[in-house]
C-alpha cells in the first residue's frame, strides 16, 4: 500500500527536534526523515523509532539530493550555532528548498523569545539570525516562519524526564542540583513552553494550508522566575537554595567583550542572561494568543504547575 503521508525533513534533531519527530510520527499525516552531519552521528535513537536518517555535509547539493529523494515537503532546522556557520548552513538549506521538486516550506533554527521587539537580541542572533532573515525576506519561492516558544519549560524538570539537556550554568533553576541562581530581580516577565507542546505546535503548523506568518509564537505560561521558584518549592515541598546575580555584574561582562570578533563562552552566557533581566524571552502575549486561536486550537499548552504534575505521573514527559 502506498504511503501518502507528507515527508517532513528535520535537520539537527538532537533535543527539541526529537519531540518534533515523535509528534510527526504520532500524526497520521506526516512522517519524519532526519538529516545528520556525518555517518559517525549516533543514530540509535532514530533507528529505535524507525526514523530514516541521511548523512549530509550541508552543502546545497547534498541537501537537495535528500529532499528530492525523500519527496520532502517541509524542512525544519534545529541547527543552533552562534557563529557565521549558521548563515552558511541555513543559506544552503534555503537554496536546496528553492531548487527542490517539492520542499517549499522552511522553518529555520530560531526557537527563542520576542524577536518582534528585540530582533537583534541576543547579540549573536543579530550577527547570525538577522542576516539569514534578510535572505528569507528577499525571496518568495519558499514559504517560511520563525518559531519562538520562549524558554523551554523542560529545564524545570529532572534530566531523566526530558530530551532537553540540562543547562544549569544558563537556566536559573537547576532541578537536578536543586538550586536557583536568579539573574536580576527575578520579577522580570518571562514565558516558557514545554518541549512536547512545541513539537505538537510544529506539527499543527505543518498542517496549515494558508500562508504562514513571518514569526510564530507559542507559550504555555507567562510568569517570573521568582513565581516559578515558589511553584517548584510548593510542588516538591522543599526550599530551593537561592543565589542572585545582579544586572551590574552581567553588564560588566557584556562591556568587556563588546568589541570581540569571536564570541567567548562567558560573553555568550552574559548575552543569554541579558535576555532574562530585560524580559526579552517573554513572547508578545496578544499576538501569541491570536496565533494560538488561528493555528493551534487543538494544542494544549501546559503551564509549569501542569507540567510538573504530568511529569510526576510518567517516566518521560
Amino acid at each position: 500500500m502506498a504511503d501518502d503521508r507528507q515527508v517532513i525533513a528535520v535537520a539537527g534533531a538532537g533535543h527539541l527536534g526529537r519531540y518534533v519527530c515523535e509528534e510527526l510520527l504520532a500524526s497520521p499525516d506526516f512522517r519524519p526523515v532526519v538529516l545528520t552531519r556525518s555517518t559517525t552521528t549516533d543514530t540509535t535513537w532514530f533507528a529505535s523509532k524507525n526514523i530514516p536518517t541521511y548523512p549530509t555535509d550541508y552543502t546545497p547539493a547534498s541537501i537537495l539530493s535528500i529532499l528530492n529523494n525523500t519527496s520532502a515537503t517541509t524542512l525544519i532546522s534545529f541547527i543552533n550555532l552562534a557563529s557565521n556557520a549558521y548563515i552558511t548552513i541555513h543559506a544552503a538549506l534555503l537554496q536546496a528548498c528553492q531548487e527542490s521538486h517539492r520542499c517549499k516550506r522552511l522553518i529555520p533554527s530560531e526557537w527563542i523569545g520576542n524577536i518582534d521587539d528585540y530582533p537583534l537580541k541576543p547579540a549573536f542572533y543579530g550577527t547570525t539570525r538577522e542576516p539569514f532573515r534578510q535572505m528569507l525576506r528577499a525571496q518568495n519561492s519558499v514559504r517560511w516562519t520563525l518559531v519562538h516558544p520562549g524558554w523551554l519549560a523542560d529545564y524545570f524538570l529532572p534530566a531523566a524526564k526530558t530530551y532537553m539537556k540540562p543547562i544549569p550554568h544558563e537556566f536559573p533553576v537547576d532541578p537536578n542540583g536543586w538550586r536557583v541562581c536568579v539573574r536580576g530581580s527575578g520579577e522580570e516577565e518571562q514565558s516558557w513552553t514545554c518541549g512536547r507542546d512545541v513539537g505538537r505546535a510544529v506539527v499543527a503548523l505543518c498542517r496549515v494550508k494558508e500562508e504562514w506568518e513571518p514569526v510564530t509564537y507559542v507559550a504555555g505560561e507567562w510568569s517570573t522566575f521568582n513565581a516559578a521558584v515558589k511553584v517548584m518549592e510548593k510542588f516538591y515541598d522543599r526550599p530551593l537554595p537561592r543565589t542572585e546575580k545582579p544586572w551590574s555584574e552581567i553588564q560588566k561582562v557584556l562591556e568587556a567583550h563588546a568589541g570581540d570578533e569571536e564570541l567567548a563562552e562567558e560573553a555568550e552566557l552574559a548575552q543569554v542572561e541579558e535576555l532574562m533581566v530585560m524580559g526579552y524571552m517573554s513572547v508578545p502575549k496578544e499576538k501569541t494568543l491570536r496565533q494560538r486561536g488561528k493555528f493551534f486550537a487543538g494544542v494544549g499548552f501546559r503551564d509549569l504547575q501542569h507540567l510538573l504534575h504530568d511529569a510526576q505521573g510518567v517516566d518521560f514527559i
